[in-house]
């Protein structure tokens, strides 16, 4: 066997691997007399089948089954002897292969496409500036916190009559068309114009609504009619709502009935606590957002600040030969860039976890899938009922879905590491923003 590596570029390359009958046949002997113990063939007893026989029937089928075995263990070990860190997998060329003569030939050549990434360097230095930002909730947005808390837990009325903020119940039906449903249209859903149209209304009553000005925005037709985003996206022309129930919502008093339910039994017990209370919760909300907005700029700021040769040409013919006609060259080319980006942040992390040895012990894993049940409950004060059972819980969600929820998770707390380590070296300032502020740094 004759194994060599053609570099085109720094990034590409070509392996070439020629087989001689000797590096296989002593296999297919082996299989052919497998065979033969094992054939079942009418006129010969078990085990007494002649080789011959075996080859003039299977022969072909046994070369074939023999030569890729070996050239896949073969390309294998070669590939971790040369240490080639490799991006996808290595391609054959297809168009040789199917020159082959497997009736004729003993002696093969097989091509493969292979892409390389090529030695770079990361800086997780405090030469690395990223920004960060802390919520602080302003008074309007706690207001209307507290406003939406006081209304969640507040008393539910029926009235006959509706007024300006009730909520209304009832059917909305398309004027040409079939599409209906049973909803509720909340005051805040409707666009400010057409709220004074649901003012003195009663029970089988009807408004008539143009689906395109009606309403705030899309989302909440997709809500209204029970449709997708795009469908609702598509909609035009005159829907009748007919009224069946008004809701009236009488906000909650700053009481301690309110304080306990919304924070458990006592947890805060005077107004100025329960204030402050939701503050934190809020901000501590807010704050997720965020750490994952820090983590994201942490992650471009190392991929942009990386120099990382990637061979794109190899890499598109890999991702549409492997995603096996799922794709076209279009949708390739359309997410490239991101793709590549993405590729270029798993390179990085993976080296640094590297350099930095960077371990995952079995019991974070455990943990991890814990505190993922425990959220899932709703929170430590609802599992705390099923605290004898969680071992057990966690222990079924990782072996499930054939340990691809254990790998799953063992990548996730991997990955918080490597972002940890790397946002402890780096240098991160912070600046305090109200929510809207927030926002608009978002979607810039």
């Amino acid at each position: 066997m004759d194994i060599t590596l053609d570099k085109k570029t720094s990034t590409e390359a070509l392996i070439k691997v020629k087989l001689k009958e000797n590096d296989y046949q002593p296999n297919v002997e082996e299989k052919v007399k497998e065979y033969a113990r094992k054939a079942n063939i009418k006129g010969f007893r078990p085990g007494k089948v002649p080789p011959s026989l075996i080859k003039k029937m299977y022969g072909k089928s046994i070369i074939v089954e023999e030569v890729n075995k070996i050239l896949t263990q073969s390309l294998t070990d070669y590939i971790k002897e040369q240490n080639l860190q490799l991006i996808g997998e290595p391609l054959p060329d297809q168009e040789k292969v199917g020159t082959i003569d497997w009736d004729n030939q003993t002696d093969f050549e097989f091509d493969y496409d292979i892409g390389l990434v090529g030695d770079f360097t990361y800086d997780i230095s405090n030469k690395q500036k990223v920004k960060g930002y802390t919520i602080e909730l302003d008074k309007k947005t706690l207001d209307e916190t507290l406003d939406n808390l006081k209304k969640q837990f507040g008393n539910v009325t029926n009235p006959e009559e509706s007024q300006e903020g009730d909520d209304f119940y009832g059917e909305i039906k398309e004027n040409e068309g079939n599409l209906d449903n049973q909803a509720v249209i909340q005051w805040g859903d409707l666009a400010k114009k057409e709220q004074k149209k649901f003012i003195g209304l009663k029970s089988d009553d009807q408004v008539e609504l143009d689906i395109e000005k009606s309403f705030k925005d899309k989302q909440a037709v997709a809500h209204i009619l029970n449709v997708g985003q795009d469908k609702a996206e598509e909609l035009k022309g005159k829907y009748t709502f007919t009224l069946k129930n008004v809701n009236r919502t009488e906000p909650a008093e700053f009481n301690q009935e309110l304080f306990d339910k919304v924070f458990g039994k006592d947890q805060v017990k005077s107004e100025e606590e329960f204030i402050n209370k939701v503050k934190e919760t809020v901000e501590n909300n807010y704050n997720r957002e965020t750490d994952l907005f820090l983590d994201n700029s942490v992650r471009e700021q190392l991929v942009s600040k990386t120099q990382i040769e990637i061979p794109n040409e190899f890499l598109k013919k890999w991702l549409l030969v492997s995603n096996e006609g799922k794709v076209t060259v279009e949708d390739i080319e359309k997410e490239f860039d991101e793709y590549v980006k993405s590729l270029k942040w798993d390179l990085i992390k993976n080296k640094i976890a590297q350099d930095e040895e960077v371990k995952v012990e079995n019991e974070e894993v455990i943990d991890k899938a814990k505190s993922l049940i425990v959220e899932q409950l709703g929170g430590a004060g609802a599992a705390s009922q099923f605290a004898e059972h969680l071992d057990a819980f966690a222990d079924n969600y990782l072996k499930a879905e054939n340990g691809q929820n254990y790998l799953r998770l063992y990548n996730e707390v991997r990955d918080v590491k490597i972002l940890t380590l790397v946002k402890e070296r780096i240098s991160i300032s912070d600046k305090k923003v109200d929510v809207e502020e927030f926002k608009k740094i978002v979607s810039q």
